[in-house]
């Protein structure tokens, strides 16, 4: 764990920092919103700014350089059968990190509009999200791992958060009638 905060803490750090400025994003978004006469100024703007802040650090942390090889696992739950030999704390760490990157965007896409309002929906636009990442991790050589069992622990953390907010999904926000 202590590895864990040497190489993110600044993240951590970061992120703590931008929940004011997150806040305030909300707060002016909302108030643009409303009086452009947008159904539901607060919900989408509280949607909106949290997918970003929720998604952003993950996205800075995947996206970081390494001074490890660049490979690739193409095998469904290859790698996560690797992973799950090894310490508890890697496993902790690994699952649970790739659960949390499109945690944001399962959770509250569909709170944002009603068109997303679906589990489905939520999955495909998260697993597209997250072989665009994976991609842009082998590409760009960063020296990461990019493995289809990232993909699909970062669509079921996507799809496991949009469940939990299910009762407040936007199914009586008509899909297409949000400005944006």
């Amino acid at each position: 764990m202590a590895r864990t905060w040497e190489l993110w803490g600044n993240v951590i750090i970061a992120g703590t920092f931008a929940l004011p400025l997150a806040l305030l994003a909300i707060l002016l978004l909302s108030r643009h919103r409303a009086r452009a006469g947008h159904p539901a100024p607060l919900r989408t703007s509280i949607a909106d700014v949290g997918i970003l802040v929720g998604t952003a650090p993950w996205i800075w942390m995947i996206l970081t350089p390494s001074s490890g090889q660049n490979g690739v696992g193409l095998v469904p739950l290859q790698d996560l059968a690797a992973v799950a030999e090894a310490p508890w704390q890697t496993v902790f760490v690994q699952v649970g990190g790739n659960l949390l990157v499109f945690a944001a965007l399962g959770a509250l896409l569909p709170v944002r509009t009603a068109a997303m309002a679906r589990l489905g929906r939520v999955a495909v636009v998260s697993a597209a999200f997250s072989v665009l990442v994976e991609t842009l991790q082998y590409v760009l050589r960063l020296g990461r791992f990019s493995s289809v069992d990232d993909v699909i622990l970062n669509t079921a953390g996507a799809a496991i958060f949009a469940l939990i907010t299910r009762r407040w999904w936007a199914t009586r926000i008509p899909a297409g009638s949000v400005p944006r």
